[in-house]
């Protein structure tokens, strides 16, 4: 090898070197195109935002920013059925496994609406409204069991009826034995296949036997023995802890200027530079409650959580959003008699009006949230 190399001119082995280095530089990098493109399809759910439950429960739906912007609508709907609102977050962490948010239908509300056919609803709010109104139907049959109905909007009403008959409380075992037998009536059609590679094995290949798992991943909560999540021991800012909150917000009152932006760091804090949702943010902080990340609040990320109240019956404590330079582009705290507690562009932290014929009064959306 020693003596072919001297026979080889120099200016070829430089060229064979440099292009042995360019073939290798491609293998690494279409390696590293695998690799990083694996990593990619695992993870394309997208950004996982936290959203706070409301009404009797304290439940935390874990979902995407398409299933998020839903919230209102699901809230919405809810109280037009006669559903609390404590099971919005459920209802969210459904539709992140329906569809993620995405598409017409994001909750596949398509079949329980036009008697098994699949793509009739073409609108999101529609599907959201028939949706909610099924999920209520399913589970008031479910005797509210939760995971119960939960299996139940995937399978089918048939299944509360199976388990009704054996022993009348969901299991998963339950779950794997009816689609198995269900399996076994429909696999001829060869319009039926496992969802769930670990379910092969037992031939439970109708419907999706793990759908209350693969649901409450995205949830975080208690589930009481009645199916509901259990009640929060605060009863949220319009009680008690709404007086504590505004009792620690009106600390600041004469002690900060508004910057827009600001509020965002400690350093910022210390100095009294806020704005008006990173003031809100740092009111509820004090009384111990979250309500999103120092750095990332908006009034649009607080708008979206909590429980949507009645103009009505809105309490000390509750979040009220008005419409300025944008829609929802203020928000403060409610303290009672028309005023709320707020960081304002030329008073700083102070309580300001929202009677009728006031800046603020003419700006109030209607929009208010209950943490």
């Amino acid at each position: 090898m020693h003596v072919i190399l001297h026979l080889i001119p120099k200016k070829y082995l430089i060229g064979g070197a440099l292009i042995l280095l360019g073939l290798s530089g491609l293998l690494m990098m279409g390696t590293f195109v695998a690799i990083t493109g694996g990593l990619e399809s695992e993870n394309q759910q997208g950004e996982v935002t936290e959203i706070e439950g409301g009404g009797i429960g304290v439940g935390t739906a874990n979902v995407s920013p398409e299933v998020m912007r839903y919230q209102p609508l699901l809230e919405k709907y809810a109280q037009k059925h006669g559903l609390d609102a404590s099971y919005v977050p459920i209802m969210m962490a459904l539709m992140m496994q329906e569809s993620g948010g995405r598409g017409s239908d994001p909750m596949q509300s398509s079949e329980s609406y036009c008697d098994g056919k699949v793509g009739c609803i073409k609108s999101p709010e529609l599907s959201i409204d028939k949706g909610v109104l099924h999920f209520k139907s399913v589970l008031e049959k479910a005797k509210y069991d939760l995971k119960l109905c939960l299996q139940s909007y995937n399978f089918g009403g048939g299944f509360i009826n199976y388990v009704m008959k054996n022993g009348g409380k969901y299991t998963p075992e339950l779950a794997i034995s009816f689609s198995q037998m269900q399996y076994q009536r429909v696999k001829h059609t060869g319009n039926y296949h496992c969802v769930r590679p670990e379910m092969i094995p037992y031939g439970a290949c109708y419907g999706d036997a793990l759908y209350v798992s693969a649901v409450l991943k995205y949830y975080t909560g208690t589930i009481a023995a009645d199916g509901k999540p259990t009640t929060p021991s605060g009863g949220g800012s319009g009680s008690k802890s709404g007086v504590k909150v505004i009792e620690a917000g009106e600390t600041l009152i004469g002690k900060t200027r508004y910057v827009f932006g600001g509020g965002r760091s400690q350093s910022d804090i210390n100095a009294g530079r806020f704005d008006c949702s990173s003031f809100v943010r740092w009111a509820f902080e004090q009384v111990g409650v979250n309500v999103g990340p120092l750095s990332g609040v908006t009034t649009d990320t607080l708008k979206t959580q909590g429980q949507a109240i009645n103009p009505k019956d809105m309490k000390p404590g509750d979040v009220v959003f008005f419409d300025t330079y944008k829609i929802d582009g203020h928000v403060g705290i409610y303290v009672g008699d028309n005023k709320f507690l707020g960081c304002q562009g030329k008073t700083g932290v102070a309580i300001a009006s929202m009677e009728k014929g006031t800046y603020f009064g003419d700006k109030f959306n209607g929009r208010v949230k209950r943490f």
